[in-house]
């Protein structure tokens, strides 16, 4: 059995939860080897069809990058050479499209595109000299997609098995306003601890990201069910192992009582999300209101999990009359929402996910964790609030006293 170093790429801030993740995916068969969490992603080892396997279940993964080859470099024609020296043939043909994308950390190469170029040349020069044809370049829907990386003394070289990045889980219809990716949105889920069963309430869904990563966890639904993937283009693709894995997947029953629920103070928002909720293949029952945040009471007796990525700016200006400023909006908004929770929700954990690093002071409470995060190039945090009535309110500013030589104030 041949065995193949990968690197599963993912949000940054979610190594750990990924590494979690692919742990339990290893346990499916126990080939897979999970070895050590890097910025940015996790380095894994096993066969291909554990390739196969992680492009099915992972949630959290960006792509399944499969290490064609690692070496020290000085200049261009290092890159260009270890490039040429791999049998690119044996995993596609001339006739497929590909696609270079290169990454540096440190890099002292004075242009990571002249480096892009010359892996392609490498790519086409072996075809040309082997077949008198050579692939060609599609950067929008590529069949094959070559990924670089450069630090300051190392190149690895990828071919990446999954194709479309993998949160594109092959079910979103339709998306409101900045809408958060699925595998950010399961990561969130696994860092807050929530698991099926549990209750979990999104009162902002908007497109009901957060609610679908769940529900289809919870119905022991593939993430990479509905959709197809490089390696399946690939020249020794094992259609039997493909299918082999399609079948280990089990169902669970469907749960007779809901316990995941959402809310948007849009209409258009809720019927967008129930639409994508049917897309997923979600067939049980996930309770929807249109509500506004202020209004929203806990929907269970059983206290669970509020996780959700609030609005901000012109999210907040939908529900506002023209009166008030976007920062007394924001202010507003806060003050109500926080009152909610406060009032409402004791017992219950909330998870508030957001680029406003200032939130906890909107809403006068004191965080019990913050877990940073990178949202593509945006750096956002995961605010925990531990909802115990009267005892995590933010200390308000007090004066100092002014104390006197004689210590009397």
């Amino acid at each position: 059995m041949q065995r193949y170093s990968f690197f599963c790429p993912c949000p940054r801030g979610l190594e750990a939860a990924l590494a979690e993740e692919l742990e339990e995916i290893s346990l499916l068969k126990k080939t897979l080897k999970v070895h050590n969490q890097v910025p940015g992603g996790v380095h894994c080892s096993g066969p291909l069809s554990d390739a196969y396997r992680i492009n099915l279940h992972s949630r959290i993964a960006s792509r399944v990058l499969l290490r064609m080859a690692h070496a020290g470099y000085v200049n261009e024609n290092d890159i260009y050479d270890l490039t040429l020296e791999q049998a690119w043939e044996d995993w596609f043909g001339y006739h497929h499209t590909i696609r270079v994308d290169v990454t540096g950390i440190k890099c002292p190469l004075k242009s990571l595109e002249f480096a892009t170029l010359k892996i392609k040349d490498a790519i086409c020069d072996r075809f040309r000299d082997q077949f008198s044809q050579r692939p060609s370049v599609d950067t929008k829907q590529p069949d094959m997609r070559i990924v670089g990386f450069l630090d300051a003394h190392n190149y690895t070289v990828y071919l990446d098995t999954s194709g479309e990045a993998l949160f594109k889980r092959g079910w979103r219809l339709e998306t409101g306003d900045a809408p958060l990716r699925e595998n950010l949105a399961a990561g969130l889920l696994r860092v807050s601890g929530w698991k099926p069963g549990m209750p979990l309430l999104d009162p902002m869904c908007g497109s009901g990201t957060i609610l679908i990563e769940a529900a289809q966890t919870l119905a022991g639904i593939p993430p990479g069910r509905n959709r197809e993937f490089a390696f399946q283009k690939f020249a020794g693709y094992q259609a039997d192992d493909w299918q082999n894995i399609l079948d280990e997947v089990k169902t669970p029953p469907l749960p007779e009582v809901p316990s995941i629920f959402g809310s948007d103070i849009s209409g258009d928002m809720i019927s967008m999300t129930r639409n994508n909720l049917n897309k997923a293949g979600i067939r049980f029952d996930v309770p929807l209101k249109q509500i506004e945040a202020q209004e929203i009471k806990p929907p269970t007796e059983l206290a669970g999990i509020l996780l959700t990525n609030p609005p901000y700016g012109e999210r907040i200006g939908v529900r506002g009359d023209g009166s008030l400023e976007p920062d007394d909006l924001a202010r507003d908004f806060f003050a109500s929402f926080s009152t909610v929770l406060k009032q409402r929700f004791a017992g219950w954990r909330v998870f508030l996910f957001t680029a406003d690093l200032g939130l906890p002071k909107l809403l006068r409470l004191k965080e019990s964790r913050k877990t940073p995060f990178f949202n593509g190039a945006l750096e956002c945090r995961l605010f925990r609030f531990d909802m115990v009535a009267g005892f995590n309110r933010r200390d308000e500013a007090k004066p100092k006293s002014i104390t006197n030589k004689d210590g009397s104030d």
